[in-house]
This record gives C-alpha cells, sequence and structure tokens, in this order.
C-alpha cells in the first residue's frame, strides 16, 4: 500500500510521496504547517457503483493542491463531498479544522467553491451579482463595498463593474466567478476544472490571476483539473485520480521523475511495417513505446540523443519514412500512463457512462 506522509497513518494515498511540494507557489514546505484539508478513507457510493474508494489526503495551509484525472475519474464527487454538497458514504472530511458531517456550517463559512459551471446571473451587472453573495454570506455593508472593489481589482474587472455578465466573454465570466467565490473571505478555495472552456491566452490569465490572489490572500487552494499543463503550471502537489482510486501523490517533479525514462520522442513514421512497434522497443534505452494512432509513436528513452539515433538508422534501413519527429522531457502525461497503463487524453472520450440514480421520493 502506498501512502502520503501527510496523510493520517495507515491511509492509501498513492505513490511516490515527497511531501509538499517545492515550485514556489507558497509555504506548503513545512512538516509541522496547519492541514487546512484532511481527507481520511473517504468512500462514496450510488448503489453498487462505488465513484470514490478508499481516498486519504491532507493539504496544507497556502498549499496549491491539485486533483488530476479524466472525466469520471471521481474528483468532482470529492470536492461535493469535501464542500457539504453530497453525503459522505464512509470515511472523513476535515475543511479547516470542522467534520464536514457533524460540523458542516463552520465548514461552509471555511470555504469558498467555484463550480465548473458558470452560474452568475446572466441579467445582472458584474457588481450586483458580487453584492448579492456578499449578502448572502452576511458580508457586513460597511466593508462589502470595499471587499466588492478589491477584489475587481484583482481580476482586472473594475472597469466593467457596470456591464451586464451577458456581455462578458468566457474569460471574464471566470473571473467573475472567481471574485464571486471570495466576497466573504475564505481561507480555502475549491475550483472545478477553472478553465474549461476556455482559450489559450485566456487560461494563462486564470492561472496568473490565482497565482497571484492566493499569494495576496494567502489561501489554500485546491482545483480539479484534466489539464497537465494547468497541474504542472499550478500545483505544489498532484494527486491523480482514476476510477475513484488515487493512485499517486507528488509534487511534479517528483512524479516526473518517477517515470523510468527521462526523455520522451514523438515520431510519426510513414510505411511503418506491421513490427515497428516491437523494433522500437528494441532499441536502447528504451523503457516504453505507445502508439498514439495515425502512425504516431511515444517513446520513453533514457538516453534520448542515443535512442534518436538509433531510431533514425533503423527507419532508413526499413525503408521507413520519418514524417515528423521530436525530443522532449518527461510530462505528466507519461506520468498518467505509468500509472494507469492508459493515457488521459483517450479517457477525456471514454469517460465513465454513470447514470445517476433518481433521488428517493422523486420517482413519477
Amino acid at each position: 500500500m502506498i501512502t502520503d506522509r501527510n496523510a493520517p497513518s495507515g491511509s492509501s494515498a498513492g505513490a511516490p510521496t515527497n511531501g509538499p511540494g517545492s515550485n514556489g507557489h507558497g509555504s506548503a514546505g513545512d512538516p509541522n504547517a496547519f492541514n487546512a484539508i484532511q481527507v481520511e478513507h473517504i468512500v462514496k457510493k450510488y448503489g453498487d457503483f462505488t465513484a470514490v474508494d478508499d481516498v486519504s489526503f491532507n493539504v496544507k495551509e497556502e498549499e496549491i493542491f491539485g486533483l488530476l484525472g479524466p472525466n469520471g475519474a471521481g474528483k468532482s464527487t470529492l470536492i461535493r463531498m469535501m464542500t457539504t454538497l453530497i453525503p459522505i458514504t464512509a470515511g472523513t472530511a476535515r475543511i479547516a479544522g470542522h467534520d464536514v458531517q457533524k460540523d458542516p456550517d463552520a465548514a461552509r463559512r471555511a470555504i469558498g467553491v467555484i463550480p465548473q459551471a458558470l452560474t452568475s446571473d446572466l441579467d445582472l451587472t458584474i457588481e450586483e451579482n458580487l453584492n448579492i453573495y456578499a449578502k448572502l454570506y452576511d458580508v457586513p455593508s460597511k466593508k462589502r463595498k470595499a471587499a466588492i472593489d478589491e477584489l475587481l481589482e484583482l481580476v482586472d474587472l473594475t472597469k466593467w463593474r457596470s456591464a451586464q455578465t451577458k456581455t462578458l466573454s468566457g474569460g471574464m465570466r471566470r473571473r467573475l466567478e472567481i471574485a464571486r467565490g471570495l466576497v466573504h473571505s475564505p481561507r480555502i478555495f475549491f475550483l472545478d476544472e477553472p478553465t474549461t472552456g476556455l482559450d489559450p491566452v485566456s487560461r494563462v490569465a486564470v492561472w496568473e490571476m490565482l497565482t497571484s490572489i492566493k499569494s495576496h490572500r494567502k489561501l489554500t487552494i485546491l482545483i480539479t483539473t484534466h489539464y497537465m499543463d494547468e497541474a504542472d503550471r499550478l500545483c505544489d502537489r498532484i494527486a491523480i485520480v482514476d476510477h475513484g482510486k488515487l493512485v499517486a501523490l507528488d509534487t511534479p517533479p517528483a512524479l516526473k521523475a518517477s517515470v523510468p525514462g527521462s526523455n520522451v520522442i514523438e515520431a510519426q513514421f510513414d510505411n511503418a511495417p506491421a513490427d515497428w512497434e516491437d523494433r522500437l522497443k528494441k532499441l536502447n534505452g528504451v523503457t516504453s513505446v505507445q502508439h498514439e494512432g495515425a502512425s504516431m509513436y511515444r517513446v520513453l528513452t533514457g538516453d534520448g540523443s542515443r535512442t534518436t539515433t538509433e531510431l533514425v538508422e533503423a527507419a532508413v534501413h526499413s525503408g521507413v519514412k520519418i514524417r515528423s519527429l521530436s525530443v522532449q522531457n518527461t510530462t505528466l502525461d507519461d506520468v498518467f500512463v505509468h500509472y494507469t497503463g492508459r493515457q488521459l487524453r483517450d479517457e477525456l472520450v471514454k469517460a465513465h457512462a454513470f447514470v445517476m440514480p433518481p433521488r428517493p421520493g422523486l420517482q413519477p
């Protein structure tokens, strides 16, 4: 059994574990730091289907912690249990020291939650949306305007405070959602797929904004994502979730270092013979070969230079044309393949087709 050294004794968390991160995002490296989030052997079942299966991990104060996995892996279900939106079948979750089952109101007061869907009222202005949520969280009227002014400045929406939400771009609406989740000054911030549907420029802008807000407000942030670059860029530590289980947990550099082979060769061929994948596996230094379709192969190797030379020589000798070739360092995509046996981008297409059973009392 693989354990998170920050998780409770005996808890299953994933592999490998080197403690909180060294990405420069925060102060998560102190082993004595307070655990903002504690999850112990948490389980969620819907009838015979297990959506989350005995997951345990801790998140330190001011850490950015990522849950990485395909759609249907259990990431959103984990967040919904931690944020008191759905009941826990077994196990415990503590948010800012509060048990979410025994003291849900105290847990809710400590958190801000941004769901994947955009939920701000389209007919209200930016400022009106923020004002309504501030009132719902009982932010005193004297503090309300100052809090909204500060948040609009943080998310760079001051100039558009009087604009109707329906006139905003997708990136601006996401920034409004983030500001809305912070209007009551929570200590812990949950974001479910924060950049889904955004263009590349808007995604980078959201990353930079989250990093700035986290530093400015000393937040603990937990995000779910299926974007490898997002997890790598933002997170101090990453937990890889697959079929409801936590299969690996560590800092991004440590996760990548745990994969055999320090380099990745991506090559596309014309007229490759049927046994071409087997031939590539026999090249010096190669630890694994993945056929990605369309005659594209991804080769992990411990010696990128030597393997590349031998690959080119093998192609010339066999009369195989190389259409493209690139060499890069190991990525989180390779980490996911290593621990789950398949590629994350494939799993995004094959998400588990689970249908939520009807709630009691709602049947016709």
